[in-house]
């Protein structure tokens, strides 16, 4: 059986998130990592296909060129109609990649409009007024304005989308959204009649995600975070399979984290306040040329393979910032994504079976640096951060991609909790 929604995610963790929200819907899901090849494998009897790419930050024609050839890869397996998720912050360059990337996708399907709408509810995004807001602040106040890579001073919607795209963009407002499907697809045609390309739609709730849902199901290209997937994928005809889910597995785990985000360093405090060892990585040593790798396998070899672990690079605002100005923000970043892609690959070699990685470029380097390319998705611990389970190449192993915003603060301690401990 082929899938029938396909969708292209702009970072890994994005990538994780989306096809959780699509296995909610009912939808069983599997999740490619990286553009797929002629070879890349897909799991049988899938509704939805997920390609997680990384072209959130990367040079826009970059960009463009490994989302039509994942959109192209998604039309080969038989999919209709291709969501192309970004971020519940809506967190891009200045100048994209959100608008540009969407612009390719629908000039590539032949299509004349899309609807956006990057809200999250149970995360705390939602849409008013065009406005992106994170819980209650506006996103221009919210701590994401801290962002290292893409830092988010601008809350409107079709602001931030109208310096991206030379397309007009229009808005459908909540009271619209509110009176249900038909006048969420009236006001579609509407806005496709008066040739506007781009139409941001408010959302404050899960139904009213399901009302953008079902009124965008006819369209070949949609964009927005997860919750606008999930709504699409509620629309859809509901399907059973004999395939059993699959499980987490047992055995050694660890944490590992490259995120700043102020929800990760909660979750990093959390794990050593509940008595389990972690392990800061020095990037400014590592950088200077220190084994820093070869000094966090010493200490981890010294661990008790029974207790999950954490190694991090995460680092506060003030010091990420002295970091940065030490190395540049490409260089620091790109060291991160060595020390953890790096140890990723020794600490399966020493039988970790459980890997929980926390931020979306450091869930890329895990597991470009595994050879991990396709997994299927199975269950949440939190909204959005599924445990994920390799279905060729490493084989037994159990991933857990979380964006560095996603999670309770206890999540690493609740998830990698081994059957015998209690709750």
């Amino acid at each position: 059986m082929s899938p029938r929604i396909g969708c292209t995610a702009d970072d890994f963790t994005g990538g994780t998130d989306v096809a959780a929200a699509f296995r909610r819907a009912g939808l069983r899901t599997a999740l490619v990592f990286g553009v797929p090849g002629p070879d890349t494998p897909l799991p049988k009897d899938c509704d939805a296909a997920v390609v997680a790419l990384k072209t959130r930050s990367t040079p826009v024609d970059e960009a463009i060129a490994e989302s039509l050839d994942a959109q192209r890869w998604l039309w080969d397996q038989g999919v209709a109609q291709v969501c192309f998720k970004y971020c519940s912050t809506f967190d891009s360059t200045p100048r994209g990649n959100i608008g540009q990337v969407t612009d390719a996708l629908l000039e590539n399907a032949g299509a004349r409009v899309t609807l956006h709408c990057p809200a999250s509810p149970p995360n705390g995004r939602t849409v008013y007024q065009g406005h992106l807001f994170v819980h209650d602040q506006l996103l221009s106040d919210s701590p994401l304005r801290h962002h290292p890579l893409n830092p988010m001073t601008d809350s409107s919607l079709p602001r931030l989308l109208s310096a991206q795209t030379p397309h007009p963009v229009g808005l459908i407002g909540w009271p619209t959204v509110r009176q249900g499907v038909e006048a969420v697809r009236e006001a579609l045609i509407a806005h496709e009649r008066a040739g506007t390309r781009h139409v941001i739609a408010d959302a404050l709730s899960d139904d009213d995600l399901a009302v953008l849902g079902a009124a965008a199901l006819e369209l070949a290209v949609v964009a927005g975070a997860a919750g606008l997937a999930e709504g699409l994928g509620h629309a859809y005809p509901a399907t059973t399979h004999a395939t059993p889910e699959p499980r987490p597995l047992d055995g050694p785990a660890a944490v590992l984290a490259g995120s700043c985000s102020a929800r990760t360093l909660e979750q990093i405090a959390h794990f050593h306040a509940a008595g389990l060892p972690s392990l800061h990585l020095d990037v400014l040593a590592a950088a200077a040329g220190r084994d820093v790798v070869g000094e966090a396998l010493a200490w981890y070899d010294d661990q008790d393979p029974a207790r999950p672990v954490l190694l991090h690079a995460s680092a506060p605002p003030e010091e990420l910032a002295a970091i940065q100005a030490r190395l540049g923000v490409a260089e620091a970043a790109a060291q991160v994504e060595d020390l953890l892609g790096s140890l990723a690959v020794h600490l399966v070699e020493r039988g970790v079976r459980r890997l929980l990685v926390a931020g979306g470029e450091t869930s890329g380097a895990v597991t470009t640096a595994l050879n991990v390319r396709s997994v299927l998705v199975g269950d949440e611990a939190d909204p959005g951060v599924p445990w994920t389970h390799a279905t060729t190449e490493t084989g037994g192993l159990s991933l857990m991609l979380k964006s560095g915003n996603f999670g309770a603060p206890d999540l690493f301690v609740r998830a990698l909790r081994t059957p015998a401990e209690p709750k």
